[in-house]
């Protein structure tokens, strides 16, 4: 209970936000352009709080559906207006000016995720450095020839200092199924070249992690199989396995280091194990049946215990991502320009049939992306609200009426045709645009459920 509760706490603090930065976009613009505002409301329907703030007494209203908000203006079409309030009515105001005043809702959400990003290129993000594994047999990545232990450093001549970067570069090579050239230093300081075909990858490769698709695997150095951790009233609890001891075997086959101990567990769920483990010199034997665990659709053995932290050196496979406040900003423009982009794409090709509409996700998944990456801590929190940010910007920009989008398409109509778009042509994009959101919405649900349901 309450770890659903701490998932739905970060869904409810990510949505408030993001809603609360589009609609204060809308506002702001607005009162700039000396437009009256009758509302400002975070949810639809019927206001289950309100309160009245500044000269216009500005309704602040916290609706019961809390899956979007809205900021409601004086307009004729609306409703009457005293002839002295018409020059403050939305309809009356210049299609430039109506134009920034929807405009300036995805636009804040654009501006809050560089500023996010800012922030975190300032302060600095732990990540792991760009260091692959030994490649899946038969990958791209094995024929091109990739080493356990070699850095990346550059992907056509652009620099690469993260993992994270790593798999954002190829992602968006990935889409133009071109090549890639990366520059490589391996354990012994030599530098070399790996050119990356991409031409072999399908649309489904682009559903998952695509370094993964293309065979990279994350290096992980060989680490001593000594216990650090139990969890209480586990299997290895009750089975009488304790901190610091060392496993030297399972069924009589010897074991180099922890990737075998979880390799040969994960495979045996409900079998019974043989381990002999090294106590303070001593050799004990005992038996171990690992309970049966799901893992993405896949059933899997788990006895509770964790690996102790070797001496390893950290610096080696972590780094900072840091840069100063300048460069921070740059960098976090090019960052929420990019995604943006990238997001285009996608849905592009998921409207032309080359990528699957199972991408499309829905309040479930994003409540539990949400809960997730705030476990992970405030760093990767604040990545997923830029990330969330950036797609509702995106998302409201689409030419679909009823959407901020669909607006700013009649006011281009308007401006090339020099007088605003019909009521009876409104009325009919209204329904279209319903429609779409309808469908876009049902999708998005169902693939919440499908997920739930295969886990």
């Amino acid at each position: 209970m309450s770890n659903f509760l701490f998932y739905l706490g970060a869904f409810a603090l990510a949505l408030g936000l993001l809603i609360v930065a589009h609609e204060a976009g809308h506002f702001a613009v607005a009162r700039w352009c000396g437009v009256k505002v009758l509302r400002f409301s975070i949810g639809f329907g019927k206001p289950i709080l309100s309160l009245r703030f500044g000269q216009d007494k500005t309704e602040l209203a916290l609706a019961a559906f809390p899956l979007g908000g809205y900021v409601k203006m004086l307009d004729e079409r609306e409703g009457e207006v005293e002839a002295s309030e018409l020059p403050r009515a939305f309809n009356r105001q210049p299609v430039w000016k109506r134009f920034a005043i929807v405009l300036a809702g995805p636009v804040a959400n654009f501006m809050l995720a560089i500023f996010m990003y800012w922030v975190l290129f300032v302060h600095g993000v732990e990540e792991p450095r760009p260091i692959v594994g030994k490649p899946t047999a038969q990958s791209i990545a094995e024929q091109a020839g990739f080493q356990e232990g070699e850095l990346v450093r550059s992907i056509n001549g652009q620099i690469i200092v993260s993992w994270q970067e790593l798999r954002w570069e190829l992602l968006q090579l990935a889409l133009g199924r071109g090549g890639a050239t990366l520059e490589v230093i391996n354990k012994r300081q030599e530098i070399s070249f790996r050119k990356l075909d991409l031409s072999s990858l399908n649309t489904s490769d682009l559903e998952g992690d695509i370094l993964q698709q293309m065979g990279f695997r994350f290096y992980r150095p060989m680490l001593p199989s000594v216990i650090g951790k139990i969890t209480p009233g586990s299997v290895a609890d009750l089975a009488g396995l304790r901190d610091g001891d060392r496993i030297l075997a399972i069924d009589g086959a010897p074991i180099a280091g922890w990737t075998e101990v979880v390799a040969i567990i994960r495979e045996a769920p409900g079998r019974p194990l043989r381990l002999d483990a090294d106590r303070q010199g001593k050799t004990i034997s005992l038996s171990v049946t690992p309970a049966e665990a799901e893992d993405r659709g896949k059933r899997v053995g788990r006895i509770g215990i964790g690996v102790r932290e070797a001496a390893v050196d950290r610096a080696a496979l972590m780094t900072i991502v840091r840069y100063g406040p300048v460069e921070s900003l740059g960098k976090a423009a090019a960052q929420t320009w990019e995604t943006s982009i990238f997001s285009l794409t996608m849905l592009g090709r998921m409207i032309a049939g080359e990528v699957s509409w199972k991408n499309l996700s829905g309040p479930v998944t994003i409540a539990d992306y949400a809960g997730q990456s705030a476990k992970l801590g405030l760093a990767y929190y604040i990545k997923f609200l830029a990330l969330i940010s950036i797609s509702l910007g995106v998302l409201n920009l689409l030419p679909i009426p009823l959407l901020d989008g669909g607006h700013l398409m009649y006011y281009i109509v308007e401006i090339i045709k020099g007088g605003p778009v019909s009521e009876r042509v409104m009325e009919i994009g209204q329904q279209i645009g319903l429609a779409l959101l309808v469908m876009l919405m049902a999708f998005a649900f169902y693939n919440d459920i499908n997920r739930l349901v295969s886990g």
